[in-house]
């Protein structure tokens, strides 16, 4: 459902909630990526109400916005008090913003029912294991954003332990993994547990930051 309506670009008020790491905010970046709408990103534990206010106005100049309506991704919304919430919903119930919040608490205690009643609801469940090595897996071909341009030798038992050690955030494994070829470029070497010794080998084709 929710990819058919990013897709169709008729996206509605929602709610995502899951743990950290379950791409809730991959999900707002494909969303800005696709839709034609304008997009905006705040963080609830910033932001307050003269930057929802702000944003308002902004979607209202019909010269920099035709649509008048903007997409409004709010990450962490749980930490809206009452009043920051309240005033979020006259703007939301007449179409002026789309809601994108983003929470690791359950919304039905954290966020106002208002809200709630006016947006859907997604729970996101944690990526499993093979999950992120498929996610390893295609950065390692990508040529653009990930580090397909480099000859990279890494076994199997590598990979597995990346996403072992990420606690099912593809983000860790991927740090640890691009923070140990910009640490070593020419090769790199990591020990493990059970006195066990896995190798990851870089030769660099270009010559770009990591």
């Amino acid at each position: 459902m929710l990819y058919r309506l990013i897709k169709a670009d008729r996206i509605s008020s929602i709610i995502l909630y899951g743990p950290p790491g379950c791409g809730k905010t991959s999900l707002a970046r494909v969303i800005a990526s696709t839709t034609k709408n304008k997009f905006v990103k705040l963080n609830a534990v910033s932001a307050g109400v003269a930057d929802i206010k702000q944003v308002v106005e902004d979607a209202k100049n019909l010269l920099l916005n035709p649509s008048g309506r903007v997409i409004l991704f709010i990450d962490e919304i749980h930490r809206f008090n009452k009043l920051q919430q309240d005033a979020l919903l006259p703007y939301v119930e007449n179409g002026t913003v789309i809601l994108i919040g983003a929470t690791t608490e359950n919304p039905f205690f954290s966020v106002n029912k208002a809200l709630i009643s006016r947006s859907t609801v997604f729970k996101l469940e944690p990526l499993q294991k093979e999950h992120i090595i498929a996610v390893i897996h295609n950065a390692l071909k990508d040529t653009e954003k990930g580090l397909g341009g480099y000859d990279l030798t890494i076994s199997e038992e590598v990979i597995e332990y990346l996403a072992e050690l990420s606690n099912r955030r593809c983000q860790g494994s991927l740090k640890c993994f691009r923070t140990c070829c910009s640490y070593h470029r020419n090769e790199c070497q990591w020990r493990y547990r059970n006195h066990q010794r896995y190798y990851v080998r870089v030769h660099s084709k270009k010559e770009s930051r990591l």
